[in-house]
């Protein structure tokens, strides 16, 4: 495509005659796109029908007389103050029954057919606006869908969406209350009409209603997006359509929303306010960046990258000198085929005043600027040889959406987090510059030389067969605590000891466990002891070897982690949550006996990474921290960009090329 620079601008802030002095600029910093319209639906329908173009046609056709192509953002996450006045109903119900109200963003019921007739008229008349406009290359639909939308929706249109929901589900009222185990608690339904809307309870709710509800919103969101997608497939067939995701956020399954998508892109924002200070840690925002690779299979783009301080009312701290370029050659060498900044220029208006771009207030160039056109001077002539090329990882993690709602539900320790789980067993992996891909659980893993797979919570049939196949035909498998508890639909196992038949694959049964509440515990490994966190699973032996065992609580000397020969390859299983020193130990022990290849040795915060075509591979480097570093590859490259091979200034980033070996 050519594009891989760029910045979201909103050139209804400003001045009509700031915009060219805005084109030049870009254009001197190397940007070739930008985002544009996302949030402009009352400039271009000021009241019903009205509708209001001209003022975005002058902005694409000035911003492509300097070659700077254009997104068009669906304005949806917003709806203007008109339609509310005129459909106040499409203002989304929460939990506690009250109506939010506008002046905000998202402050719509995605359910509601009398805004959705709104959305068809207004995206039909500006998808045919734009259809054959030569600046405008493709379209983003809506804004971080599920973001911003608190409970979601509990109004009686989301009510009777659920119903129907439920019904196409179970068929009958009967199977339904069998799933939902509604004999507890009185719970029985006559008919689907008599279930509501999870609204608050006076205590406790349904856990299996729950993940339904949860399931039926996600659906919801992608039907939504659908909706819109279609409008501009029908109008516009020689445009891209994409979505701006956020890395983990479990609103909507992004597995089914990047279906819609020709390729889907993320925003990032590393150094707000609500991350770990000062900033979100580089082996974090890695694995963003692999999990939204893994939604789609394929290259993406970055249409929000952090390029200043971000907040609201409170601000994060100010991005230290070159690390803005590093986050983004971060983005890139995950597989990013662009990155396009957020924002242009610091808005000096509404919520988003502090939330600063590669301008500030006063719209002169600055220190971000000029490392922004450092950045773009000295990478974009590699961009083009990097588009399409994946980096090929021998290990993936298993990543679900469903698995994540029931946790939400009923975490079983207050820490237990899902997404944290898996950040931990990848932070070992990429302090040990061993690349990863996230998978689902049902995918194809035969690729893959080892599979980590935490927190399997939810259990079926067809995935405890997938998971012995993978193993019997050579693969390496990593299961844990809490595996194989719970049903589809959310009811605990019975009649069999945990895991269920995966005790088969482990060589291990589970007939007991231990909630490490305000306290740890210890595990000895090797002459060793660590300390470990949250859970124990209590481990009956049925064939597999200890490799480690509990030290402390009435179950000391048991085993903690296990390994199982089963066919042609092995099972682990770690029935704890390890600290960082055991999970480092068992990951070097296991990457080990898989024969997994590393990409080289450096001290953590310096970070390893590969892109590859069908003849040649990329490789990465890049100084996360402020201080210089020192690294050592494993494998023959050469340097393409860089000050000295195996020494990195703060910030720097290192490209070096190499070819793939023949197998």
């Amino acid at each position: 495509m050519g594009i891989h620079f760029g910045v979201d601008y909103y050139p209804e802030h400003w001045p009509r005659a700031r915009w060219e002095t805005d084109a030049r600029l870009m254009k001197e910093m190397g940007v070739q796109v930008v985002r544009i319209a996302e949030f402009s639906w009352f400039k271009m329908e000021p009241s019903e029908g009205e509708f209001h173009f001209e003022w975005l046609e002058e902005a694409v056709a000035l911003l492509d007389s300097y070659g700077i192509k254009s997104i068009l953002g669906t304005p949806t996450a917003a709806p203007p103050a008109w339609i509310i006045e005129k459909n106040p109903e499409i203002q989304p119900i929460d939990r506690q029954g009250r109506r939010r109200h506008f002046g905000g963003r998202h402050h719509d019921c995605q359910s509601n057919l009398v805004y959705r007739a709104h959305i068809r008229r207004f995206v039909t008349a500006f998808a045919k606006r734009f259809a054959d406009n030569p600046g405008v290359i493709g379209w983003q639909i809506d804004n971080e869908l599920g973001n911003s939308h608190g409970d979601l929706c509990m109004c009686d249109s989301c009510k009777r969406q659920f119903q129907k929901w439920l019904c196409e589900k179970y068929g009958t009222i009967e199977v339904l209350n069998d799933a939902w185990g509604t004999a507890f608690w009185s719970q029985g339904y006559n008919s689907f009409d008599q279930i509501g809307t999870p609204l608050i309870t006076t205590v406790g709710e349904n856990p299996s209603a729950m993940l339904d509800w949860k399931c039926f919103c996600s659906d919801l969101i992608v039907d939504f997006a659908d909706w819109q997608v279609q409008i501009i497939r029908e109008n516009c067939p020689n445009h891209f359509i994409t979505h701006n995701f956020m890395c983990f956020d479990n609103k909507v399954d992004y597995y089914d929303l990047a279906g819609l998508m020709d390729f889907v892109s993320n925003d990032i924002y590393p150094a707000g306010h609500w991350q770990k200070q000062p900033h979100q840690p580089d082996n974090e925002l890695a694995a963003c960046h692999d999990v939204i690779r893994g939604y789609k299979k394929k290259p993406f783009w970055m249409m929000e990258q952090q390029s200043g301080m971000a907040g609201w009312e409170i601000m994060g701290r100010a991005l230290e000198p070159g690390q803005m370029a590093a986050w983004a050659m971060q983005s890139v060498a995950h597989g990013a085929d662009a990155v396009v900044f957020f924002r242009w220029r610091t808005c000096a208006m509404g919520t988003e005043q502090y939330w600063h771009g590669i301008l500030g207030h006063s719209g002169n160039p600055g220190r971000t600027y000029h490392e922004a056109k450092r950045l773009t001077e000295t990478f974009t002539k590699y961009m083009e040889d990097f588009e399409g090329s994946m980096p090929c990882p021998e290990v993936a993690i298993v990543h679900s959406f469903r698995q994540n709602y029931a946790l939400d539900i009923q975490p079983n320790h207050p820490q237990l987090q899902y997404v944290e789980q898996l950040h931990k067993y990848y932070k070992a992996l990429y302090d040990k510059k061993i690349p990863v891909d996230f998978v689902q659980g049902m995918d194809d893993l035969s690729q893959y030389k080892l599979v980590i797979a935490p927190l399997q919570y939810l259990m079926t049939p067809e995935l405890e067969q997938h998971y012995m196949d993978y193993v019997a035909d050579g693969g390496n498998l990593v299961l844990t605590m809490r595996t194989g508890v719970k049903d589809a639909t959310n009811l605990c196992m019975t009649d069999c000891e945990l895991p269920g038949r995966l005790g088969e694959l482990c060589g291990i049964e589970v007939p007991e466990y231990d909630c490490l509440l305000e306290t740890t515990g210890g595990v000895l490994y090797g002459k060793k002891e660590y300390e470990i966190e949250k859970w124990c699973d209590i481990i009956a032996l049925k064939g597999a070897n200890q490799i480690a065992e509990y030290s402390t609580g009435f179950y000391k000397q048991t085993p903690a982690i296990t390994e199982n020969k089963y066919g042609s390859g092995t099972t682990w299983y770690i029935g704890t949550e390890p600290g960082d020193e055991l999970m480092e130990d068992i990951m070097t022990y296991i990457t080990h006996a898989c024969e997994i290849e590393t990409l080289g040795t450096a001290a953590d915060g310096v970070e390893m990474m590969t892109r590859e075509s069908d003849e040649k591979v990329w490789l990465f480097v890049i100084n996360h921290t402020a201080d210089e570093q020192v690294y050592h590859l494993h494998g023959m490259y050469t340097l393409l960009e860089g000050e000295r091979e195996e020494f990195l200034q703060p910030y720097e980033v290192q490209l070096f090329e190499g070819y793939k070996r023949r197998k």
